[in-house]
């Protein structure tokens, strides 16, 4: 098998994916990393697995990025779009001016040329689109104010591309000329780029808003699966080439492109057909990015190397925070967009290359730039990690400290710890029928939400002896524990039974080995929030297949009372995995066989008069004689 073939390289990429992404994600490093750590193993400074071909896969799998901006795109309404204008506009003009600026001074100060100082501070804006929205996706941090505010940042990074490219030939030095490319028709000099990306753009909005539709539907009528996708593909593939060619970030064209689809009929078709495509791109993206990491110009000066990755990293990360602070994003958030952005982006890689053939800066600093670059990627998840497991809780600390739990003064039977979709439900059963609550929660903003809306909530952690004996606990009759952290839930158990002997707990459990772990301390009632719940759907489910409404309810009945009776069988064997599976194997065939046994009507020809909601619906109808 030759090295190069294009079979013995797909070999190596999805082999080294397959094993590293899974031992990433197992020890909670994420996909990413596992991705960046496959390419830096089988690239040519470890195991040599691949070569040069390396940089030529990269151009390709920069394609996966292309896609992602495009599906995000499909899920974003040009009206949602426009709530992030300020954000957009504000938050992303600030950074890039502001991070070019601080960079520009540091470079002046290092003795480069005014016109590389400026290359270099426009290199050092940007981030990476397609490693933060991965990752803020896989950490389901998109939807939040650190997560959109990130978003927003990265568009108008995307749309700074178009001046920037078009700035670059302005900063040649006046003694470096170089011709234009034979294969680049479309390059031109100058502010030209800006006034071709502009059009560029009016096209992808017109052609996606009136000529899109009309394709789509006219393939759709076919009803040919694979026509469809090969669609999906070309129009993303159009607007890759058309943007490329103009020197407009195809990111961004794509991300318009799906913005228009976005309230089209064809949206989630599009979604789904082109996701497999975008997965495996940017995998294959993220290991071309860690094999094109050389080890050994970094291992020549190792300490320059990291301290200027470093230094570059801490920087960015200061004025995004400051950035952050002054659009008044919480410490929480703020933290978090500032970890996520404070690397360089892919983009670089295009305009290093654009400096180069300009001879903006010499070769040793692109050299260093591109060093920085790559590594700064790869350090971006290690980043994501420090802040989730060693900033956030110190910080969520330190505001549970600033703000004083608030003075108790009502007893109560029924003490509940947490409001969210859990306890407020256990809540406002309660007090309907006068049932005497304090609730205790120890998330501010949902304190303050829930007295706007009228509910007496008193802020605090309940895990606190303090805190449990101003509510009450001594008086009190039942602590209802609704908790959404589970370390906290069981630290709340620990007090509970230790000062408050007297207390009945109900607890929530998040899943079976949570509440495995709560009938180990001998927690007596243990409620796994989502088993209801599943069980009602299930019935439902059998009436809709005509299953009397009795019967549905009695298999459901049933099914509830042998599994809560199996998770406490099986509590004491959970420690070992292998006498674990096998006693839970036996008791789901003891359920089905009980099921079977106990003789339920299965027959869906049945006569619906006997089904009690037939009945009422015949009162209601007035049919019923």
């Amino acid at each position: 098998m030759q090295s190069g073939s294009f079979f013995y390289i797909a070999f190596v990429y999805l082999a080294a994916a397959v094993v590293m992404v899974p031992l990433a994600k197992r020890f909670g490093l994420g996909s990413v990393l596992g991705y960046l750590l496959a390419g830096l193993i089988i690239g040519p400074e470890v195991l040599g697995l691949v070569g040069e071909e390396r940089q030529e896969i990269m151009h390709f799998a920069e394609f996966g990025v292309v896609m992602m901006l495009f599906v995000i795109g499909l899920e974003l309404e040009p009206s949602v779009l426009w709530r992030l204008r300020i954000n957009i506009l504000g938050m992303g003009g600030v950074q890039v001016v502001a991070t070019t600026l601080v960079f520009f001074t540091i470079g002046l100060a290092f003795g480069l040329p005014w016109k590389a100082a400026i290359a270099v501070g426009l290199l050092l804006s940007l981030s990476s689109t397609a490693i933060i929205l991965q990752t803020l996706q896989e950490k389901g941090l998109i939807r939040t104010p650190a997560g959109q505010s990130s978003f927003a940042v990265l568009l108008f990074q995307d749309i700074a591309v178009i001046p920037i490219l078009a700035l670059f030939p302005l900063l040649a030095d006046a003694s470096f000329v170089q011709p234009v490319a034979d294969d680049a028709p479309f390059e031109q000099q100058g502010w030209m780029n800006t006034l071709l990306g502009i059009g560029a753009i009016a096209a992808i909005i017109v052609g996606g808003k009136y000529l899109v539709r009309p394709i789509f539907h006219a393939v759709a009528k076919t009803k040919l699966r694979e026509l469809f996708t090969a669609t999906a593909l070309l129009l993303v593939i159009a607007i890759e080439l058309v943007t490329s060619s103009v020197g407009l970030s195809p990111a961004l064209g794509a991300f318009l492109g799906g913005v228009v689809l976005a309230n089209s009929e064809y949206r989630h078709e599009l979604e789904s057909d082109i996701e497999p495509f975008k997965g495996l791109l940017l995998g294959t993206f993220f290991i071309s990015i860690g094999a094109s990491i050389n080890l050994g110009f970094v291992a020549e000066q190792p300490i320059f190397i990291l301290s200027a990755v470093l230094g570059v990293m801490l920087i960015k990360g200061m004025i995004l925070f400051a950035i952050g602070r002054a659009f008044r994003m919480g410490i929480d958030q703020n933290s978090t967009f500032a970890f996520a952005l404070c690397q360089m982006g892919e983009f670089a890689f295009v305009l290093l290359t654009f400096a180069s053939r300009y001879g903006i800066f010499p070769e040793e600093l692109s050299g260093l730039l591109l060093v920085i670059t790559a590594l700064s990627m790869a350090l971006t998840p290690l980043f994501f990690l420090v802040n989730e497991k060693m900033v956030q809780p110190r910080i969520t600390a330190a505001l549970a400290k600033d703000i004083a739990p608030d003075v108790i003064e009502e007893k109560n039977p029924v003490i509940i710890a947490g409001f969210g979709r859990f306890g407020s439900v256990v809540g406002r059963l309660l007090k309907a029928k006068d049932v005497g609550t304090t609730v205790l929660d120890n998330d501010a903003d949902r304190v303050e939400l829930l007295r706007k809306l009228g509910l007496k909530v008193y802020y605090g952690d309940a895990s606190r002896l303090d805190l449990l004996q101003a509510a009450g606990a001594k008086e009190a009759k039942l602590l209802i524990i609704a908790l959404d952290d589970p370390e906290q839930t069981l630290r709340l158990v620990e007090e509970a039974q230790k000062h408050f002997p007297h207390l009945a707990l109900l607890v929530r459990a998040t899943d079976r080995p949570d509440a495995y772990d709560l009938l180990s301390m001998g927690v007596k009632h243990v409620y796994r929030e989502t088993l209801d719940t599943s069980l009602r759907m299930g019935a439902d489910a059998m009436q809709m297949l005509g299953f009397r409404a009795y019967n549905a309810r009695n298999i459901a009945q049933k099914f509830y009372e042998h599994d809560e009776k199996a998770l406490r069988d099986l509590a004491d064997t959970w420690a070992d995995r292998n006498l674990y599976i096998s006693a839970a194997r036996e008791r789901i065939a003891e359920l089905e066989q009980l099921l079977r046994a106990d003789g339920f009507d299965n027959d869906l020809n049945f006569d619906k008069e006997w089904d009690s909601d037939s009945l009422r619906e015949d009162v209601l109808k007035g049919t019923f004689k």
